[in-house]
């Protein structure tokens, strides 16, 4: 059997990532993973699949199945429809100085943090980066930037953590 050490759960479509992985048995399974130290990063979909609770654009709360792993409100779509996607440098201390590309799509926020929730960047007064532990999530796509410096943050913390584990 094949061990996976570490996981990047992705953008797309939340409620059909979630969805399949509950229909495949898999939803359990990484939530005990994750519960046990496993190394993951949630970007964009990936985030909102992670959250402990989430709410839809107008307030409602989602009946989609999630990991809840994350100490987070995510609001899904909440930076608008496709047509309002937008890329913005942000400020990331954990990444160094120079700006990191953020690139949004139909993103969402994190209307709320809970201890022990480490928030690694803002973008205006909206959460959009955090770190519990072993858990990374972002409200917009780090892999779209056309740089790597999240993910090797991601990668290196995992090493550690698993280092440690």
């Amino acid at each position: 059997m094949t061990r996976i050490d570490a996981l990047v759960i992705p953008g797309g479509e939340s409620t059909a990532i979630s969805g399949l992985a509950e229909w495949n048995g898999l939803l359990s399974k990484v939530r005990d993973r994750i519960s046990t130290g496993m190394p993951v990063l949630g970007t964009c979909a990936g985030i909102i699949t992670l959250a402990k609770t989430t709410y839809d654009r107008v307030g409602r709360k989602t009946a989609q199945p999630t990991l809840g792993a994350l100490d987070v409100v995510v609001e899904r779509n909440s930076f608008g429809r496709q047509r309002e996607s937008f890329e913005v440098d942000l400020d990331i201390p954990i990444l160094g100085k120079r700006p990191f590309r953020g690139v949004f799509i139909r993103a969402p926020k994190i209307k709320e943090v809970t201890r022990p929730v480490e928030i690694l960047a803002k973008l205006g007064k909206t959460v959009i980066a955090v770190r519990q532990r072993n858990i990374f999530g972002t409200c917009f796509h780090p892999e779209l930037s056309g740089e790597t410096r999240f993910h090797e943050y991601f990668l290196k913390t995992a090493r550690d953590l698993l280092k440690e584990g």
